[in-house]
């Protein structure tokens, strides 16, 4: 027979499993803050090395006195090591704040390695103590560093090996210059410039020190820097390359079929076709999101492709793929329900970045008081001698293609072609056939020769009622006013083909300018709004506003959705990137053209640019 079990205790049972429970939750939450304090952890230690083996009288401890007993080659030796391990340390430390498993590997060798150097060198128990810590602290947290690695293409061989040649230079001019006791006289910095690159492979150079222990030491530090860079370089170089981002066939088909059946719901779907973009799928199939890794940010455009009951399964398979490489996850220009989505489903926040103009064909007219300055402008233009027509581009001519495709590049103001959210990267492709294109002609003057082609709008799809701006160029000798007249014959001509929607260029931050010129605007928003006029001279802000707002549309607000306030400037720098505004990377030669130009050997790829 049992004992019976009291009220108090069958009552507490509850309590207890709910504590138990908390507690295993708890212990399974990642604690975000340990990888940042870790990495820079890592790169203080590795400055600390590289100070100590650079400055000869830099020392941690007093308790050095018996390393002098030691043989003058095993000091040096070790002086020469822990100015590798520290520089080591240092480039590992950005990817050990990324929570990235390889990093943490190499990390966990050099810690132990540096520690034991600084023993064997200086008897410096305090550096060699912290290091140890450290490596205690990361074997006993390994689970928090998991990240995969990224993507990556030999290039970054080459970018390691500029850099790491320009640290190591500077790095072995303060070891050459902080030896003193030279043989003869103070040499110049062209000697000591010349003594650090024969060093730097292992030669003996012009300055000669009085010390043949000073002498190996200044050597023995110059290969080590020398040994660092040849290294690093060489694992880049060789290590099995991953492929870079790029849509593949089947993928490519998957997301045509979606956009086939929800396409009509945002009109930034069909840039999920760009062939530089990755895609992730919702397990059922039903969805999609395109994306790009640039600078450890996971960047997102529009809303995801497909059903929206099938979104969230889309979103979870993105943010697992962010968490299993560390990438911050971001989403540039999604629609409000779209942000909404996001934030919900992700637990993220979102900011407005600006508004999409979007114009209805079956109301747009000329007439009236508001159209009067885009009425005169037209009707200017067309007395010039300026026409327009409005296709499909699977209704031109090959050598129509190649025509506007060569002349958008040529049009081009920048070297590299710019484009990402909103711009499509290629032009007369097979697949596009349904994307519709504004040409202006004007025929040459009486004893002029030369092309009748001035300018090029080019639209995508947006459902089977509707077609977005992705491409706005012009003849930079034609006259004023040109792309009005495209914008109007485009709006006024392709009701014919079924096309309601158009959406034009996207205005960042149009509200803030729009409250900022009204009567009783606030200091802070005319202060915000002055930033941005500003900021126009660069980045068409102000202009591009300005340019919409004459068509009268409909203004959409789009979100930029992110996780962290602290990640917003990272966010910033590689949006920026995506679309070209900053370019750090090797150009691209070959193989990549051809998949985003219409005709590789001759045309360069398009981009959007108003």
């Amino acid at each position: 027979m049992s004992a019976p079990v009291s009220a108090e205790t069958t009552s507490d049972q509850p309590r207890r499993r709910g504590l138990q429970a908390l507690r295993s939750q708890a212990s399974a939450v990642p604690r975000q803050w340990l990888p940042g304090v870790v990495g820079y952890a890592c790169l203080a230690i590795g400055l600390i090395d590289i100070t100590s083996a650079v400055f000869p009288r830099f020392r941690a401890t007093r308790m050095h006195t018996w390393a002098g007993q030691l043989p003058g080659g095993t000091t040096t030796l070790a002086a020469a090591g822990t100015l590798m391990v520290g520089m080591l340390l240092v480039l590992l430390a950005h990817a050990l704040r990324r929570r990235k498993r390889r990093a943490w590997r190499a990390v966990c060798v050099l810690l132990p390695v540096g520690a034991a150097l600084h023993m064997l060198r200086w008897h410096q128990f305090v550096q060699a103590a912290i290091s140890l810590a450290l490596f205690a602290v990361m074997l006993i947290h390994q689970r928090e560093f998991y990240a995969k690695a990224d993507p990556r293409t030999r290039w970054r061989a080459v970018l390691n090996f500029v850099v790491l040649a320009v640290v190591s230079v500077l790095i072995g001019l303060a070891v050459v210059s902080v030896r003193w006791k030279y043989e003869v006289g103070d040499p110049s910095l062209y000697q000591r410039l010349e003594h650090v690159g024969y060093g730097l492979f292992g030669f003996e150079g012009p300055i000669h020190y009085t010390s043949d222990r000073i002498s190996d030491l200044v050597g023995y530090s110059l290969g080590a820097l020398g040994l660092v860079t040849a290294l690093t370089t060489a694992y880049l170089a060789l290590r099995p390359e991953k492929p870079e981002p790029e849509l593949t066939p089947e993928d490519e088909l998957k997301v045509r079929e979606l956009l086939a059946r929800h396409g009509k719901r945002d009109s930034l779907g069909y840039f999920a076709l760009r062939r530089d973009k990755s895609v992730l799928f919702s397990p059922t199939g039903k969805a999609a999101i395109s994306y790009r890794v640039v600078s450890g940010v996971m960047l997102a455009s529009g809303d995801p492709v497909g059903d929206v009951e099938a979104w969230p399964g889309a979103i979870k398979v993105f943010m697992t793929t962010a968490r299993e490489h560390a990438w911050a996850p971001a989403v540039m220009g999604c629609s409000e329900v779209g942000g909404e989505v996001w934030t919900r489903e992700a637990h993220l926040d979102a900011l407005e970045l600006g508004d999409e103009a979007i114009v209805d064909t079956s109301t747009f007219s000329l007439s009236g008081r508001a159209m009067r300055n885009v009425r005169q402008m037209v009707k200017r233009i067309e007395r010039n001698g300026y026409s327009c027509k409005v296709r499909r581009v699977g209704d031109l001519t090959l050598e129509e293609k190649r025509q506007i495709a060569d002349a958008a590049a040529r049009w081009r103001g920048t070297d590299t072609e710019r484009g990402f959210s909103m711009a499509l990267g290629r032009f007369g492709d097979v697949g596009d056939d349904e994307c519709v294109v504004v040409t202006a002609h004007k025929a040459p003057e009486e004893g002029e020769s030369g092309d009748d082609l001035k300018a090029v709008l080019h639209f995508v799809p947006w459902g089977d009622d509707g077609i977005s701006l992705e491409l706005m160029r012009r003849d930079r000798e034609a006259d004023p006013g040109l792309n009005e007249l495209l914008i109007v014959a485009a709006l006024q001509e392709v009701g014919a083909m079924g096309i309601r929607r158009v959406s034009l260029n996207f205005a960042m931050f149009r509200s803030a300018l729009a409250r900022g010129e009204r009567i009783g605007a606030g200091p802070v928003l005319r202060a915000w709004r002055g930033l941005l006029v500003f900021l126009s001279r660069w980045f068409q802000i102000e202009s591009l506003y300005k340019f919409n707002a004459k068509f009268q549309p409909t203004w959409e607000p789009r979100f930029l959705v992110y996780q962290h306030t602290r990640d917003l400037p990272r966010i910033g720098f590689a949006a920026m990137q995506a679309e070209a505004f900053i370019t750090l990377g090797m150009p691209r030669f070959g193989r990549k053209r051809q998949r985003q130009g219409l005709m590789p050997e001759q045309v360069a790829p398009l981009g959007k640019a108003a």
